[in-house]
């Protein structure tokens, strides 16, 4: 019963003209977004949040928003890997592998209103498995002590160094950097300053935003201003778009098994959508009676992929939410949204805030319905993005960004600090080192220093107490495995990747354009 009362409010609070209006422009805009290649929901949300706070919306509208603008941009993200063979973001790069050459076929519609139907059931059964286990592990959580999410936060490094990286110490490096970051300020213990400089901006230490909008939204600029100057155009004609009925009752079972795996990655710190939309593809592929379809236009070889990456995207906000543990990069910066809005994810959340966990869980059900019919019809207006001139779209970004942060702080200082994050962003680019695990390392390093503090108050500084309980054990061996593992699994994750691009020798270059 408490399952429907909850739900009960959750529509009430969705279902008002203001939540829903927020949830409908989330969806326009994280299609729009995820529509272009390279941004990808990260740089969506990390654009958007000033907008937010622009608007003045309180903690429940802020998160309908961007969580709708998360979910869009997974959906936008298979119109550029169908129609210009560029992933929109990377977890859409694995549909890249069927949606192109179907779409050389020319069937490039029924290939993306496949993917659509596909992104859907994803996504809404997600929604649902997000609606009834959350509450479940937010009961869980009340069983852990410092020890445990000091062994969590360690968990979340690692599998996100481990599975969101190609390089284990390049994402070793990142998490450090990213510690070394949320220790400027003053010491809350001792009363000491760490890493000022001596200056008085740097006292209340690196705000969030200002590093997420930096890291994301200004170094995406810079990238944009290096590799996409020119205007980009659809590789290949969009004819009539209709229903392949047959397709997508051929795809049913399909869809269903990369909803699954989808959401159990999504489940996992750091893993997130890039490694179920992987195994969803390689599920179906291994399960399919003739594989040598797959990589050639093969419907099941689009449905598994957007199934897993959309269910991934709902699977991330389960430890988000009942953790405070982010299960993706785009959560990181929501979870960066609820602190600055002085919501403490956690178990807490359920109980001391439903209106804003509950109202989320509905707003995205009716989210997914609403992109559902902006995704099938009117595909052909979103597919029209991919020719927004450069010199269009920066100054929109960058304006964004700006304005945005000034009007938080009031502070110059905050501006030329964005600007330096975005410079710092690029350059890690340039040397291949990922930046969610620097955002992750701001975001949860003080929580982590925190829990290693409490735990050695507790025990007297034995060490021995970070390993004394079986949920604090079962976590140090999971991120154990979760960082090793990979180094052995990276090979097969890089097989079928590496086999297209010697198939194409176009592949993401944009060269092949019709």
């Amino acid at each position: 019963m408490d399952l429907f009362a909850n739900l009960a409010l959750g529509f009430s609070i969705a279902l008002s003209p203001e939540t829903l209006a927020l949830a409908v422009a989330g969806c326009v805009l994280g299609t729009m977004i995820g529509a272009l290649p390279g941004l990808g929901p990260s740089n969506g949300v990390a654009i958007l949040i000033p907008l937010a706070f622009s608007l003045g919306l309180d903690a429940t509208h802020s998160l309908v928003l961007m969580t709708a603008v998360y979910y869009g941009a997974m959906y936008g993200g298979r119109i550029s890997s169908i129609l210009l063979n560029i992933p929109g973001d990377e977890p859409a790069m694995m549909t890249t592998l069927d949606g192109y050459p179907m779409a050389k076929a020319g069937r490039a519609g029924d290939a993306l209103v496949l993917s659509g139907v596909a992104s859907f059931v994803g996504a809404f059964l997600a929604t649902i498995g997000l609606m009834l286990l959350a509450p479940l592990l937010a009961r869980v959580a009340f069983l852990f002590g410092p020890a445990e999410y000091f062994a969590l936060y360690l968990l979340a490094f690692c599998t996100l160094g481990g599975l969101g990286s190609n390089n284990q110490a390049k994402a070793a490096i990142a998490v450090c950097l990213g510690l070394g970051i949320a220790m400027i300020g003053v010491d809350k213990s001792t009363g000491l300053t760490r890493f000022t400089g001596g200056s008085l901006h740097l006292f209340d230490g690196v705000d969030f935003l200002v590093a997420i909008v930096g890291l994301f939204a200004v170094a995406e600029v810079f990238v944009f201003i290096e590799s996409h100057g020119r205007d980009s155009a659809i590789g290949v004609k969009l004819e009539k778009i209709r229903i392949p009925v047959k397709d997508i009752m051929n795809s049913g079972w399909t869809m269903l098994r990369g909803t699954g795996i989808g959401f159990v990655a999504g489940l996992l710190p750091g893993a997130g959508a890039s490694l179920g939309s992987f195994l969803a593809y390689m599920l179906e592929k291994s399960v399919a009676r003739d594989k040598s379809t797959f990589g050639t236009g093969e419907p099941k070889g689009i449905a598994a992929p957007e199934a897993g990456n959309n269910a991934a995207a709902g699977g991330a906000l389960v430890p988000m939410l009942t953790l405070g543990v982010p299960g993706s990069g785009t959560t990181a910066v929501l979870l960066a949204l609820l602190m600055t809005l002085n919501i403490t994810p956690g178990p807490l959340l359920f109980t001391e805030r439903p209106e804003v966990v509950w109202g989320l869980i509905a707003s995205l059900l009716i989210a997914n319905v609403v992109l559902l019919v902006l995704n099938v019809p009117l595909v052909r207006v979103f597919s029209r993005i991919l020719q927004v001139p450069a010199a269009v779209l920066l100054p929109g970004v960058t304006m964004i960004s700006f304005v945005g942060i000034y009007s938080l702080s009031g502070s110059y200082f905050d501006l030329l600090l964005m600007i330096g994050f975005g410079v710092l962003g690029y350059v890690l680019r340039k040397l291949s080192i990922p930046a969610v695990p620097v955002i992750l390392g701001i975001l949860l390093g003080g929580h982590m220093e925190v829990s290693l503090r409490r735990a050695m108050v507790l025990s007297d500084g034995d060490w021995t107490y970070l390993f004394a309980s079986p949920i604090s054990i079962g976590l140090w061996i999971a991120a154990v495995a979760g960082f090793i593992l990979p180094l052995f699994l990276r090979p097969y994750l890089r097989a079928p990747v590496q086999v297209a691009s010697d198939e194409d020798p176009n592949r993401n270059s944009g060269k092949d354009r019709g």
